[in-house]
């Protein structure tokens, strides 16, 4: 593999341990909650703001600044945007943030935080590298990337199932995931953006969310519930943006979507 398809050691070693500095602060400074109230008619809600949620949303922007960082030393970058380079390494760091913000300190906890990092390395060197389509290792990091964001996905909707938010906060994060996850896989499918796909497909995971917010699903089934149409759709999506037959553009998806539901039916 030619060096130059990969990104430098020391700055992915100096943006991974920064990320995961974020995240280890949470351990030893002290945190306490700040409630935030919002009122609007007869609708009351309250959030509880932490020193967590400030940690993870720094993570958060430090990977995504230091992505583009990344990417400014690669040679074939030239004057084109960065931004997509930043969703799933941005989505990424909010859910490893999850379990270590959970877990109780000892063995569990580092065991999380060792493979939260091998998680990051992962998604940032993937994202170098598919900056280049031309580069030797490119098909395989594309792979990468698209199985990363079905993973990401699969682990917050469980997350999130686990820690039985309201509602109105869990569409948000569905909403915003699901829109992520479909337009950071179908650009690298077809190499353009699909806004109206992604937002349809944001669209269809709110409304099944909604309606299996209140069945009594486990975690890692509604999760799977919820990732088979996305995984279906998204397909349906890049089989006809490549111009496929009707029948081989639906039969992966259908295919796919009976897979899922069928592996969250038989976990109940």
């Amino acid at each position: 593999m030619a060096r130059s398809s990969l990104p430098d050691a020391d700055r992915i070693g100096v943006l991974t341990a920064a990320t995961l500095l974020a995240f280890a602060l949470t351990r030893v400074l002290p945190s306490s909650e700040l409630p935030l109230r919002l009122t609007l008619g007869q609708f009351f809600l309250v959030y509880p703001l932490s020193l967590t949620t400030v940690m993870t949303l720094l993570a958060a922007g430090i990977s995504a600044t230091g992505m583009d960082w990344l990417l400014r030393g690669h040679p074939a970058l030239g004057s084109r945007p960065t931004a997509i380079h930043w969703l799933l390494p941005t989505l990424t760091t909010f859910v490893v943030g999850v379990p270590l913000s959970i877990l109780p300190g000892g063995p569990s906890w580092w065991a999380a935080f060792a493979v939260a990092g091998l998680a990051l390395v992962a998604v940032f060197t993937a994202e170098y590298v598919a900056v280049d389509p031309s580069a030797p290792a490119y098909s395989l990091a594309t792979g990468l990337l698209t199985a990363l964001s079905y993973a990401v996905y699969l682990i917050l909707l469980a997350t999130l199932r686990a820690s039985g938010p309201r509602l109105v906060l869990e569409i948000p994060a569905i909403v915003l995931a699901s829109g992520l996850v479909s337009l950071r896989t179908l650009y690298l499918r077809l190499q353009k953006w699909e806004f109206f796909w992604a937002g349809g497909i944001a669209l269809v995971s709110a409304q099944l969310a909604s309606a299996l917010h209140y069945w009594p699903l486990a975690p890692i089934q509604f999760g799977l519930a919820l990732l088979g149409p996305l995984y279906a759709l998204t397909s349906l999506a890049g089989n006809l943006g490549e111009a496929a037959s009707p029948r081989r553009a639906f039969v992966e998806p259908v295919a796919a979507l009976a897979l899922a539901w069928g592996a969250a039916a038989l976990l109940g």
